[in-house]
Parts: structure tokens; sequence; C-alpha cells
């Protein structure tokens, strides 16, 4: 049995449509899936995480992981997140290496929309877990391109999903997106 646990970004929380998308589409793969809302969302049903939140809701992460493998005993902690949230996830698993088998990072907010050269990657040489990035063309967070680089920085493996036409929302169509995730997911583990 492997785990996955997801989580939200800045300005959403644990019932993001992406994210219920998501763990329905693991949960029919065999894959258990808990949905869960970080520190500063625990705190505050609405507004964006302040400067000091940070490090408490990758402590919550951390928890939340332990607390899974004592708990369930799985084979593999995946841990994933959408945009604040997957910053937060890569941030913990490059602070504590093993802690989480894979990483599925949605809409990873590269820099600031407009502020190309205020990188958020300097955690990126430190990540030796897998990591499977889904990406929109027209995400104001960073490009494509700006994406192909940046994870070169990466030294465990790494796969980027292309999202034609999506911005950092990752489109509407949240269903076929879980399910073309899950595809990519299961060939990264063979």
């Amino acid at each position: 049995m492997n785990f996955l646990l997801l989580t939200h970004g800045a300005g959403s929380n644990r019932n993001a449509p992406l994210l219920v998308a998501l763990a329905n589409a693991f949960i029919e793969h065999g894959v258990d899936v808990l949905r869960y809302d970080l520190a500063f969302r625990q705190e505050r049903p609405k507004g964006p995480p302040r400067p000091g939140d940070a490090a408490r809701d990758r402590e919550g992460l951390r928890e939340e992981i332990l607390k899974i493998r004592e708990k369930h005993h799985p084979n593999e902690v995946w841990l994933g997140g959408q945009s604040y949230g997957g910053r937060q996830s890569s941030m913990l698993a490059a602070e504590a290496p093993g802690l989480a088998d894979r990483l599925l990072l949605l809409s990873y907010p590269l820099h600031a929309p407009g502020k190309p050269a205020q990188l958020r990657t300097a955690h990126f040489p430190k990540l030796n877990t897998p990591v499977l990035f889904v990406h929109g063309t027209r995400d104001p967070f960073g490009s494509l391109d700006e994406m192909r680089t940046a994870i070169q920085m990466i030294p465990a493996p790494v796969k980027l999903i292309e999202v034609e036409g999506a911005g950092h929302d990752l489109g509407r169509d949240h269903a076929a997106l879980a399910r073309r995730i899950v595809d990519q997911w299961e060939l990264m583990r063979r």
C-alpha cells in the first residue's frame, strides 16, 4: 500500500477541485490519499500565508507524514502540493531526505509573476526525492523554459507534464488532468 499526502496553494484549502480530482484518481488506483490543510489554513479559513507561516506549514507536513507512517505502515509515502503547498513540500523533502518517497508538484511557483530574477530554487540541488512536476504553458509563476532550466538542478529523477494552454490553475478539466497525472506517476514507478 502507498499513501499520498496532498496539500493546497496559498489561496485555497484541501477541498480545491484539482486536489479532490487527484485524490479520486489515485484512490481508484489503490493509493490511500489524505488531502491536508496546511497549518496557516487550519488557523485562518481565508487569506494567504504570512511570511512566518512557512516553517510551521512544513513542520505540520512533517508531523502528518510521521503519523501516516506510524498508523498505516505504507510501503511509500508520497507528498504533493499545488503552488505554495508544493513549494513547502519540496523544501521539506530537501530538508529531510527520505521523509517522503516521491513528490508531486503542481504549478510550482518558480518565481512571483513578473519577477523572474527572484527564483525559488535554492533548495533544488538538495532534492534527492523523485519529482513529478505538472505545469501550465501559460503559468505566470514561471514559463516552461524557465521550469525546464530549473529542474536540471535537481539530482533526483524528474518528469515534467506540460498542460497546454493552462495557467497557474492548470485548467478546468481536473478529472482528465488527474488521470494523466496518475498515468505518468505509474510510468515513473517502473
